[in-house]
């Protein structure tokens, strides 16, 4: 799909989405967006492609069976979504896996893959699995009685990876993994890789995420949890439409969170086509997340809390020996000014990790400094990829 092919199925999408009619701006930002060779924005209103490929993108579920949970519970027929960029090499030794963050599906995150890139579906074969919850894989709302809607069981990113790793055996045959990275959550499940399996993954670059939800993001996220469930329509997660007062209040109070002080002070939401803070707030952060089922939402943020790689099996809880047990050469960035999964606290993660690189993304975008929003936070990540990879 080609820019205006995107241009069109974003505003057809908006249309149908009864929002406010912000099209010339969005055309604005999409159009320098493109010329910058950002796709984030784009690929999170369409499924605009990337570079040319050697092979086309494949798309695809992978039916895991009854599969047993961290919790113990058995997820009925799970599945797992994801798609694939490149080609599998002959020994199988290209594989990047790319995990998807909180509210994303893999179209959303495509910004980070295309050729010259670190992420060149010329040179690996990058694999981009859904996370359960979030829609594609199995989730609240297409998951049959009686684990539907708010009844769907508690997912760990154990449980994630879990799946994901039966995804790369058996369906790909992939024993070994070049790199895992990650944004936000899909960094969560980038460390979460590396503890769970330090003998099958070369290298891991989680950025703007921690091993380990600290207390204060906890809190942040059962604010974004109190506001949504208070909606009289969300009613107890057996709506009969989406809780819509609820999800544009979570998105309004997540718009705090999302980029710094220095970002909003500065109107840099006007860099992205984007003419007032209401606009901005409307036609960026209620749109993101009134595409999404709120069952979906809050069954994601569970997961982000219960993040803690020192919970798994022989580590007793303890995030510095599960830290301290990776095998992988680590890149570990952190978004300067990211006011949740803080620089001080990822730095601080990364001394744990035997011969860990970190650095701080030189940005005030906050935590969207990952998100591939901004050319110049997006090109500093892109060659701290491509030094790891070199390495």
């Amino acid at each position: 799909m080609n820019l205006a092919d995107a241009l069109t199925a974003f505003d057809d999408a908006e249309e149908q989405a009864g929002l406010r009619d912000f099209h010339p701006a969005r055309r604005v930002f999409l159009r320098a967006s493109a010329a910058a060779g950002v796709s984030g924005l784009v690929a999170q209103f369409s499924q605009a492609a990337g570079a040319a490929e050697p092979s086309q993108p494949g798309e695809g579920v992978f039916e895991l069976g009854d599969t047993v949970l961290q919790s113990g519970e058995t997820l009925r027929s799970a599945k797992i979504a994801y798609k694939t960029h490149g080609r599998l090499a002959a020994d199988k030794g290209n594989v990047i896996v790319y995990p998807t963050p909180y509210a994303a599906q893999h179209a959303d995150i495509e910004w980070l893959i295309g050729r010259g890139r670190a992420l060149d579906p010329e040179r690996y074969f990058i694999v981009v699995p859904d996370q359960l919850g979030n829609g594609l894989s199995s989730s609240p709302d297409n998951t049959a009685p009686p684990q539907d809607r708010s009844r769907f069981p508690i997912v760990t990113n154990r449980d994630n990876v879990a799946a994901q790793h039966r995804l790369l055996t058996e369906k790909f045959g992939i024993r070994n993994i070049a790199l895992v990275v990650g944004w936000s959550m899909g960094a969560q499940q980038t460390f979460q890789w590396a503890v769970s399996h330090p003998d099958k993954v070369e290298r891991i670059a989680p950025f703007c995420g921690t091993a380990r939800t600290t207390p204060h993001n906890a809190v942040f996220l059962e604010g974004l949890r109190a506001v949504l469930t208070l909606d009289a329509a969300w009613n107890s997660g057996d709506y009969d439409s989406q809780p819509v007062a609820g999800i544009r209040a979570f998105a309004r109070v997540y718009a705090g969170w999302g980029f710094s002080q220095p970002f909003y002070k500065q109107a840099l939401y006007r860099q992205m086509g984007f003419g007032s803070l209401e606009e901005f707030l409307t036609g960026f952060w209620e749109k993101r997340f009134l595409r999404r089922d709120a069952n979906n939402l809050l069954s994601m943020l569970g997961t982000w809390q219960l993040n803690d790689v020192g919970a798994t099996p022989g580590f007793g809880g303890s995030l510095e020996r599960a830290l301290g047990s990776i095998k992988a050469r680590a890149m570990v960035m952190a978004g300067q000014t990211d006011l949740y999964f803080t620089p001080e606290d990822v730095e601080a993660e990364a001394a744990l990790i035997p011969g860990a690189r970190f650095k701080a993304i030189p940005s005030v975008w906050g935590h969207q400094a990952g998100n591939g929003l901004n050319p110049a936070d997006s090109a500093f990540i892109d060659a701290e990829l491509k030094a790891l990879l070199a390495g």
